[in-house]
Order: C-alpha cells, then structure tokens, then sequence
C-alpha cells in the first residue's frame, strides 16, 4: 500500500518595506495587490487542502489573498517553525551595510553563506534543522492529503535540501521568487519506503507578453 502526501509550496507576496533591507524574521507586511498572480495561484492550487504558514505577517496575507482570489482554504495552522532564517543584531541593515561588515561571508546566491551565524540570529544550516522535524511532523499527521504552505524563500530551499538530501550550501542555490510555487510530493510505501518527487520548483505564473515557443 502507498499514499502521497503533496506539498505545495508558495512563497509569500513582495515584502516593500523591507526593499533592499536584511530583514529575516522582521514582521513585516507584504503588497498583495498582483490580484492576475493570485488568480491564477487560486485555480492553480488544489481545493480541500490542509493550509500551513509561518506565524509571520506577511505568509498569512498571502494565505488570505488566494483565498479572496477564490480557492477555498481553511483557517491556517500556524507553524513558527516554518519562520524564515533570523539574522539577529543583522535584521534592519541595508544589503550595503550588511555586505560591509568584516564576519559577514557573502554567498552568491543568499545573504550569507549556509553556514554563517549571526549575533543572536542562526545560519541557513540551522533553518534546515528547524524546518525538517516540522515537514515529517506535518506529513505524518495529514498524510495522502495536499498541504498548501505559504512561508518563506529560506524555508523553501530547506524544504528543497530536505526532499533531494542536499548540504545547506547546494540547497541555497535554488531560485524562490516571491509568489512563485514549488511542488514537493513525499511517496510512503510499505514495500519501498518513503522517497521525495519534486515536481516543480519556482513556478510563476506566465507573463501575457512572453512570447509563443
């Protein structure tokens, strides 16, 4: 016997108060007016599914906005543990300020490499760690169901690093655009075990200007 349990992940809307800043586990709002994206995410995202977000402001905004788009979601659970990465005494710096500081190690494609702690605040590997226990935990508990879970670009790429068993390091190099959808589904079979398919990863809606194939 096998059943699969798929998570659908969506990254919340664009954050501008927190344009060009380090703003990690900052709680701050987010702009939800692309109503075409969020029509789209609506008929897009399966019906009678288990809703997840962060307890921050801006993944249960977004929550709301599909649902004014149309989807008809249930009341969200609320998982602190699917927070983004805290950057501690760094949250509130401009990119510019935070670049400047002697500890702080760039890494091309985050704000800091995967393994880099700041004061107060935990590295890329340290969310990984947080978001795992909370993704086996929800599978079990809502197992054979969808799960559509608004969070963050951090906890998505540790939902990657999770499925495909990659180092904090080569999980930072996936793309999580804002309002975009990646698509996990964890497969439990008595025989086989338990596997991940990854079936999309930083799906956006199509631009009407792009041109035909």
């Amino acid at each position: 016997m096998s059943h699969e349990t798929r998570w659908w992940w969506i990254r919340h809307a664009p954050v501008p108060e927190g344009r060009g800043m380090v703003y990690g586990q900052l709680d701050l709002s987010c702009d939800c007016t692309d109503h075409p994206t969020f029509q789209h995410l609506a008929t897009t995202l399966p019906r009678n599914a288990v809703l997840v977000t962060s307890d921050l402001r801006r993944t249960v905004e977004t929550a709301s906005a599909i649902r004014d788009a149309g989807l008809d979601l249930p009341t969200p659970i609320q998982d602190s543990a699917l927070r983004e990465q805290s950057f501690g005494a760094w949250q509130g710096m401009t990119h510019a300020a935070f670049a400047a500081l002697p500890e702080a190690t760039p890494h091309r494609h985050w704000r800091s490499a995967a393994y880099l702690r700041g004061p107060d605040g935990e590295s890329f590997a340290d969310v990984v760690a947080r978001v795992a226990p909370a993704i086996n935990r929800l599978t079990a508990e809502h197992a054979g169901s969808d799960i559509v879970a608004v969070a963050h670009g951090g906890t998505i790429r540790a939902a990657l690093a999770v499925a495909l068993g990659l180092d904090p390091e080569s999980a930072l190099a996936f793309a999580t655009d804002t309002l975009s959808l990646t698509r996990l589904d964890h497969i439990a079979d008595d025989r086989d075990g338990t596997s991940w398919r990854i079936s999309l990863v930083n799906h956006r809606r199509p631009s009407v200007d792009s041109p035909n194939p």
